[in-house]
């Protein structure tokens, strides 16, 4: 099962572990686990077959002392002592056939096997050596019928606890991290999952749950991958659509002399064919190039006179300065460079729709944004 995390308190130390679906979160708040063994056993009792057969509910109370805790044998306290008498492990299968009737560890493991795959005519067989091996024990037959049955009907669902303590291990580590460094930890695993659109939204949506902003991407700060700025985390330019790893490399060089402050200062020092119109068009549909102060709008229309007068600049050309036949000279900036075209501001929905073309998803805002207020409205009245 995927997990995500909840913060859990215990004494001085953070756990955090939740999977994904209200009944784990019921499961969770009823175990109270305080204790690693508590997560192992949450990993091998969250299943269908624990669920429904009501061990995972018989664990819980025992835990929490609403049971009495039992044994179905007493000399089987050093096997299912951890467990409160429960048995939820297939190794505690394997431990119970050693200690009633004697069987040698691979002869446990091969009754494990057995009885994972229902075949009838092995079962018969290993009931009829199971009661043998308990008679010389001196446990009654009646007795070591049961234990096998209920053996038997466990080891069709139960789960190996080599196998939760690794997933219990891996679990809190992710857990510990994210509940000590959150912005740290969600950087990460959007970097890892910025490839997959509906896991990226996810990651988005749940920082937005930890009130950790996501910053939109800026070329002035933004590396490949996301990355923690202050409480923030920014946008990594990776995951811009039509922004390759060979043009992200070019823009972090040329910032090394320096943050850009102007289109045209960007287009003359990223200029080249790694960041083509393609790329330029892309990084300011996302909002990447906001920090020169100028609407999306302006800098969309004048990518290609920027392009074309920083290309003719690289090369020398005296009349790089020049701006375009139809260009009158008061369009020409002190410096030499062309003018943004005066434009005005994309509307908020074209903004969104450019932000989700380029980002897979909205960034700055939601198209239902302006509708909040009339639906926290509806909510309250319901």
């Amino acid at each position: 099962d995927r997990l995500t995390y909840q913060k859990l308190t215990h004494g001085d130390t953070v756990g955090v572990f939740q999977m994904e679906g209200s009944g784990i979160r019921k499961l969770i708040t009823q175990l109270k686990p305080n204790c690693f063994e508590d997560i192992v056993a949450v990993i091998a009792l969250f299943r269908p077959g624990p669920l429904d057969s009501g061990a995972a509910e018989q664990f819980i109370r025992r835990k929490n002392g609403k049971d009495q805790i039992s044994y179905p044998h007493p000399s089987l306290e050093p096997v299912l002592r951890e467990t409160y008498g429960v048995t939820i492990y297939q190794e505690q299968v394997m431990q119970i056939a050693q200690v009633l009737a004697g069987y040698s560890l691979e002869d446990a493991d091969n009754l494990r096997r057995a009885m994972g795959k229902k075949k009838k005519e092995v079962m018969q067989e290993e009931r009829v050596r199971f009661m043998t091996g308990a008679a010389k024990q001196k446990i009654a037959d009646k007795l070591a019928g049961e234990i096998f049955d209920a053996m038997e009907t466990f080891a069709a669902y139960g789960f190996n606890k080599s196998h939760a303590a690794a997933y219990a291990l891996i679990s809190y580590q992710t857990a510990y991290l994210k509940a000590h460094y959150p912005q740290e930890f969600m950087a990460a695993l959007m970097s890892i999952e910025m490839g997959d659109p509906n896991k990226a939204y996810k990651n988005i949506a749940e920082c937005r749950l930890q009130n950790i902003e996501v910053l939109p991407p800026d070329v002035n700060e933004s590396e490949e991958d996301f990355t923690v700025s202050g409480d923030h985390i920014r946008f990594g330019l990776g995951a811009v659509k039509g922004v390759g790893s060979k043009a992200i490399e070019v823009i972090q060089v040329a910032r090394n002399d320096g943050p850009f402050p102007t289109l045209h200062d960007f287009c003359t020092r990223v200029h080249g064919s790694q960041v083509n119109k393609r790329v330029m068009e892309s990084l300011v549909k996302c909002g990447a190039l906001d920090s020169f102060n100028a609407p999306r709008a302006r800098l969309f229309a004048g990518l290609e006179e920027a392009m074309k007068w920083a290309e003719q600049k690289a090369k020398g050309d005296h009349n790089a300065a020049q701006l375009g036949l139809f260009a009158s000279p008061s369009n020409k900036n002190s410096d030499g460079h062309p003018e943004l075209p005066n434009l005005e501001e994309w509307p908020d929905t074209d903004k969104l729709r450019n932000e989700r073309e380029t980002l897979g998803f909205f960034i700055t805002g939601h198209p239902l944004d302006k509708y909040v207020g009339r639906l926290h409205g509806v909510v309250s009245l319901s």
